[in-house]
């Protein structure tokens, strides 16, 4: 009776639609799947709340917050930035790092391992970030707007995963998979854009002190260091040159995760044999009704337990499944909430859709995405390059390139870097809410009707 009890209160945990959708979430790819989907929904909640601070009273209060100097250092090396800006180039670092991480395991073991299943996300992806581009070229032409191509280009994968929740058990798990890997295989390409386009004069100094944290990041990996200090500190340090050299500090998270080892110490076979010799060690001393802090072998036994699994598990598996979290639910909220307060002028609303920058990114985010990764995966499989997931259509596809029209966080950060007049700023992230809106709904909408019910 009292496990049986014990089952019932565990099923009322999982009670909500988006954790009876994800509770099997054991493998790593699931555990990531529930991350960005708990974390989409925080995410639509900060964006809401945001905007309505920015549209009431309290404006003036949310402004003045963001545009707070913090300044660190001292003497010859001071670092004085707002707020705003310590949240966009600082902890949007942690962001790139974890984006780095996962990039990195996906080409190692995930979905872009194989390389022709990788082919087709990767098609989709650079369809996705083509066409988009194009369509905005082609609205600004040769304007003073030109800058923000970049923009249209991202996928948020939070966002969409949030949307694929709704959708429950409906939701091939390989779609969720291809969705996965574009958006991925995306935020790579977007990080390659901001490296190479958006990088302001290079400080050649600075740049000089990157190159050798970089060495010793190098180093670090060479020399098989697991432990994750040497990394933190010589990150930290790639980002502090970074910061001053002129490209942009965010990428020093990509190049420091891209480092970091994703090897395991020990094979699979002895780690299995020396952890059943210890659990069955600690079965052998258990004593009935003794706290475990009384009873110092088992404590030993436990913290040998500890450092085999240190051992077994990368340090790349092992960071990214500590940060992810963190990310997911405290550096992009946060970013949302300092990114997303977009003062509305019902009145002058009408004419702001129609500014080329606006038009632009709506149409490269809606349309673009949907033409170009469509397009691109129907010509990868037309060709034999690749093929369809099991169990997934073409239909699917195109309401995934929908979804993938939700830009928001990378698109955001981009369109900061693309634009110092303000106006422009302002249509911008008016054109990337309003195509994130559409394409969720619209996206959400055509998932419904081409899967079919759990």
């Amino acid at each position: 009776m009292k496990h049986e009890k014990s089952q019932s209160c565990a099923e009322k945990l999982f009670s909500s639609s988006l954790e009876k959708t994800f509770r099997q979430a054991m493998t790593p790819f699931e555990e990531f799947v529930h991350a960005e989907a708990s974390s989409g929904l925080l995410l639509m909640a900060c964006t809401v709340a945001a905007l309505v601070i920015a549209n009431t009273g309290l404006y003036s209060t949310y402004d003045a917050i963001l545009q707070t100097k913090i300044t660190i250092g001292g003497g010859d090396f001071v670092i004085s930035h707002s707020l705003h800006h310590w949240i966009n180039d600082g902890l949007m670092a942690l962001f790139f790092f974890t984006v780095g991480l996962e990039i990195k395991r996906e080409i190692l073991v995930g979905e872009l391992a194989d390389r022709r299943q990788a082919i087709l996300p990767i098609a989709a992806a650079l369809g996705g970030m083509i066409i988009p581009a194009l369509l905005y070229v082609i609205i600004n032409g040769n304007s003073d707007t030109i800058n923000g191509w970049g923009v249209p280009m991202a996928t948020d994968i939070a966002f969409a995963m949030g949307v694929l929740a709704l959708l429950g058990k409906r939701v091939p798990r390989a779609l969720i998979g291809f969705l996965l890997a574009l958006a991925i295989v995306d935020d790579l390409g977007a990080v390659l854009v901001i490296a190479a386009f958006y990088t302001e004069q290079i400080n050649t100094t600075a740049l000089i002190f990157a190159g050798g944290a970089l060495i010793m990041l190098i180093l670090s990996n060479m020399a098989g260091i697991r432990h994750p200090l040497p990394y933190i500190v010589f990150g930290i340090l790639l980002w502090l040159g970074m910061l001053k050299s002129g490209v942009h500090a965010t990428l020093a998270g990509v190049i420091t995760a891209l480092t970091v080892p994703a090897n395991s110490y020990c094979e699979a076979l002895p780690f299995v044999q020396r952890m059943r010799k210890l659990t069955t060690q600690f079965e052998d001393l258990h004593e009935h009704q003794k706290h475990i802090m009384e009873n110092g072998r088992q404590q030993k036994i436990l913290q040998s337990m500890e450092n085999f699994v240190h051992k077994m598990e990368s340090p790349l598996q092992r960071m990214e499944h500590n940060l992810h979290i963190w990310v997911s639910f405290l550096v992009i909220p946060i970013f949302a909430l300092a990114n997303a307060g977009i003062p509305i002028d019902l009145s002058t609303l009408g004419v702001t859709m129609l500014h080329p920058v606006t038009l632009g990114i709506i149409l490269g985010l809606i349309g673009g995405k949907l033409i170009g990764i469509s397009l691109f995966s129907w010509l990868v499989i037309k060709m034999g390059w690749s093929r369809l997931p099991q169990g997934v259509t073409m239909a699917q596809i195109a309401s995934v390139a929908l979804l993938a029209g939700i830009g928001f966080t990378m698109s955001i950060f981009i369109a900061g870097l693309a634009f110092d007049n303000a106006q422009y700023l302002l249509n911008a992230k008016i054109g990337i809410l309003a195509a994130s809106l559409v394409a969720g709904i619209v996206g959400y909408i055509a998932l419904l009707l081409s899967t079919d019910k759990a």
